[in-house]
């Protein structure tokens, strides 16, 4: 058999046939092509879903002031975005302008801040220094009198803390009225402490005095208490002057308190060159010296108060409810400051205790370490 001779079958002619109707009618879909001119016809054409579809064109014509209005909308949008990006850009420029600004306050308001805890250690640096080169029990003597007088101003801390949240509180209500309230009452508080701190080293000051250092120490304890006796006068303007200086903190013036502190300072210093060194006054003149800077500090910080439309000389006493709310306020900072005062004067008293030597060193060590303990 010839497998390459035509088929003469009737089935298989049939079929050839029908198969060529069948491709005659086929249609081999394409892509959908979308044709966009500008200012022209758009030509839309579809695929046939089956293959036995037929391709169905259909244009449409878009008139010029359609296409007009297309090309306006698009104009508009491209208007809108650009201006969003420029505003998100001025947004983003602001905040940064804000950022800086802010940095701005508050180096303004924290670099004098740092000096208002600089100017405390530094005076009882003076202190031992000029009366170092004097006597070495006297040196000695200021580790007992210290503790009485530097260490013990620690525990009313309370009252800075209590007066700069009341007043930033206040302030924050832009109640005039209530911050002088604050400040009236808080300056009772300050002013009671203070003659109660008089009359204690006053009438028990030499029986604290051997009781911390020891009656076999009775040329520290003579010295020591001079030195208590002379400086526990101005503790009255001490305490004033924290509840002033604090107030001035809360309506962020660091300038203020700052002055008044340098001022003291520079006092402090001469004094103790002057009535120690020149005028052989020893410990008694060291004393008269920083009790006089702590007077004109505290007057000083009134009258910055005053200068910014508040009475710092007027005071008010407090209710039983705004004692209890101070007291809230004050607690943790003052079990704090009570836990730092002994740790420190137990420090005093060991040493005390070793002789008159080891406390002079010890006195120089501790001012030292307090100094660069505030310049951190």
């Amino acid at each position: 058999m010839n497998l390459r001779a035509p088929i003469h079958n009737s089935y298989y002619n049939n079929f050839q046939a029908s198969n060529r109707k069948f491709t005659r009618n086929c249609f081999v879909a394409k892509p959908i092509f979308r044709i966009l001119k500008p200012k022209s016809n758009r030509i839309f054409i579809s695929n046939c879903i089956s293959p036995s579809h037929e391709v169905t064109g259909s244009i449409s014509e878009v008139s010029p002031i359609e296409e007009e209005k297309e090309e306006n909308g698009a104009v508009v949008e491209k208007t809108e975005l650009l201006d969003v990006i420029s505003g998100n850009n001025g947004e983003e420029l602001s905040g940064n302008e804000s950022l800086w600004s802010q940095m701005v306050e508050i180096a303004k308001f924290s670099g004098p801040a740092v000096g208002l805890w600089i100017c405390g250690p530094l005076m009882s640096l003076i202190d031992t220094v000029v009366i170092g080169q004097c006597s070495s029990v006297e040196l000695a003597a200021l580790g007992p009198g210290t503790v009485f007088c530097d260490n013990t101003s620690y525990v009313f801390m309370f009252l800075s803390i209590a007066t700069s949240n009341l007043v930033a509180t206040s302030l924050a209500r832009q109640d005039k009225r209530e911050v002088q309230h604050q400040i009236s009452i808080l300056l009772f508080i300050g002013l009671a402490s203070g003659f109660l701190m008089l009359f204690f080293t006053r009438f028990y000051g030499p029986w604290a005095l051997t009781a911390f250092a020891g009656a076999k120490n009775a040329e520290i304890v003579t010295a020591a208490n001079i030195y208590v006796q002379i400086r526990g006068l101005a503790w009255p303007a001490v305490l004033i002057g924290w509840v002033t200086q604090s107030a001035s903190l809360g309506m962020k013036d660091s300038w203020g308190p700052l002055k008044a502190l340098a001022v003291a300072t520079a006092i402090n210093g001469i004094g103790d060159i002057v009535l120690c060194r020149f005028l052989g006054f020893g410990i008694a003149g060291a004393a008269w010296a920083t009790m006089a800077s702590q007077v004109v500090a505290a007057y000083m910080m009134i009258e910055s108060l005053n200068s910014k439309g508040y009475n710092g000389f007027a005071i008010s006493v407090p209710s039983p409810n705004e004692l209890l709310q101070i007291f809230m306020l004050a607690a943790p900072v003052f079990v704090t400051m009570m836990s730092k005062v002994a740790f420190y004067s137990l420090l005093v008293y060991f040493a005390t205790s070793m002789g008159t030597k080891t406390v002079a060193a010890h006195q120089v060590f501790l001012s030292f370490s307090f100094y660069l303990y505030s310049c951190e």
